[in-house]
């Protein structure tokens, strides 16, 4: 039995190139059509069921994950998922954005997204297999970059162009053109070979079993399905930015400026550096930095002068920080998964690590109930210290498992 081959080696901002459409798709959803229907009479509620329905694929799509890893080609299923995405986007031009067509749009919203959850499988599997060892860090910035651009083009830029174009048509099929263009980064990566994709759709599934068992019970696969648990670094303020911006005398503009382009920007160029600082020192130790610092931004937050200007250099550090945060959590799930069956294993860390999102909402939302804008800020920096604690704790305490591919059988001939 020979190892998987090894891809070339593109330089990692192709994965950058290759992950806008996933961003894009989510963006112009949450952003650019959510607004629209906003304006048409729409009530918040009905826009959160379309986006709470357009995005549920991405909570459970490490289910049909291992479909990718068995079935197919990458490149294949990255340009179905393109497709998917472009249709997704240029549906909601096509289809009028009234709260009649509410239905609709939310069942085309959620099959463009379930084909979109295939083209993020794919670039993360040609990923792990086409960055060698030392640019894993850098190659989870680019990736994590590209995700929060896409977000920007689909949700920023999309808007902006229905603004400009007086025409959603035109606007959706501008951006919906953009996610077909990023295919052309197919060009500089090659298609690794895979072994068990070679066993068929069922034998191909117990290799994916398999591995991903492997790579829990290592000890660096075991570490980052921890670390998917734990309050670091989550980020999980930023979501509460424009409900508590009045806490900073801060205006509507400052708000949508400042945790808008601006922000994606500068989250984006943070996931860039913490992908180089990555690759500079240890993973595990520069995730726990990140989340420290994250900690620290969150308490001078809180103890300088609450007014406008302050809340647009904190959310802006705030940003800066979480594209930190994202690098590195990408850059220690490469480290830790390794080959195999890249897309399942990716997506089942991915979906796991939004957990402390979600609960670390619900607690800063508590915080500010009880104890106030500072109080929520306190609350999310000690929930992270305690998180670095238990991290640290496990480290000590679990025991060295190097982590062992599984063997591929033959396939019958």
């Amino acid at each position: 039995m020979r190892p998987p081959a090894v891809a070339r080696h593109a330089h990692p901002s192709v994965f950058m190139f290759l992950i806008i459409p996933f961003g894009a798709l989510g963006g112009y959803l949450s952003v650019a059509v959510a607004y629209l229907l906003s304006q048409r009479g729409v009530s918040v509620g009905q826009i959160a069921g379309l986006v709470a329905l357009a995005m549920g694929p991405h909570t459970f799509k490490f289910l049909w994950a291992p479909i990718a890893d068995t079935t197919l080609s990458r490149k294949t299923w990255y340009l179905i998922g393109a497709l998917f995405s472009a249709a997704g986007i240029l549906a909601s031009g096509i289809v009028p954005l009234t709260g009649a067509n509410l239905v609709l749009l939310g069942w085309l919203a959620f099959a463009a997204n379930v084909g979109c959850t295939f083209l993020g499988m794919a670039v993360e599997s040609l990923m792990a297999y086409g960055t060698p060892p030392d640019l894993k860090g850098r190659a989870g910035g680019w990736f994590q970059a590209g995700n929060l651009g896409g977000g920007g083009i689909g949700g920023g830029a999309g808007l902006w162009l229905i603004h400009t174009t007086q025409s959603p048509l035109l606007a959706a099929s501008i951006v919906a053109g953009v996610c077909l263009l990023c295919g052309v980064a197919l060009l500089f990566i090659d298609e690794p070979h895979a072994e068990h994709r070679a066993l068929g759709l069922w034998r191909g599934l117990g290799f994916v079993a398999t591995d991903l068992w492997a790579v829990a019970r290592s000890r660096v696969g075991f570490l980052a399905l921890v670390l998917c648990f734990l309050p670091i670094g989550s980020g999980a303020a930023s979501a509460l930015w424009s409900a508590v911006a009045g806490d900073w005398r801060a205006s509507a503009n400052t708000v949508a400026f400042v945790t808008g382009v601006v922000g994606g920007i500068v989250a984006a160029v943070g996931c860039l550096a913490g992908g180089w600082i990555c690759d500079r020192m240890n993973r595990k130790a520069a995730y726990a930095l990140f989340g420290v610092i994250q900690a620290a931004c969150a308490v001078a937050m809180a103890v300088a002068p609450h007014s406008e200007r302050m809340f647009i250099v904190w959310t802006t550090a705030y940003a800066f920080v979480t594209g930190l945060t994202y690098a590195g959590f990408s850059a220690f799930v490469l480290e830790a998964m390794g080959l195999g069956a890249a897309a399942t294993k990716y997506n089942v860390f991915a979906s796991l690590s939004n957990m402390p999102i979600l609960y670390m909402s619900l607690v800063d939302g508590w915080a500010y109930t009880r104890w106030g804008p500072s109080g929520m800020l306190f609350t999310e920096a000690v929930c992270g210290m305690i998180g670095l604690v238990l991290l640290t704790v496990v480290v000590r305490l679990t025991p060295k498992r190097e982590l062992v591919i599984a063997p591929v059988a033959s396939p019958s001939v």
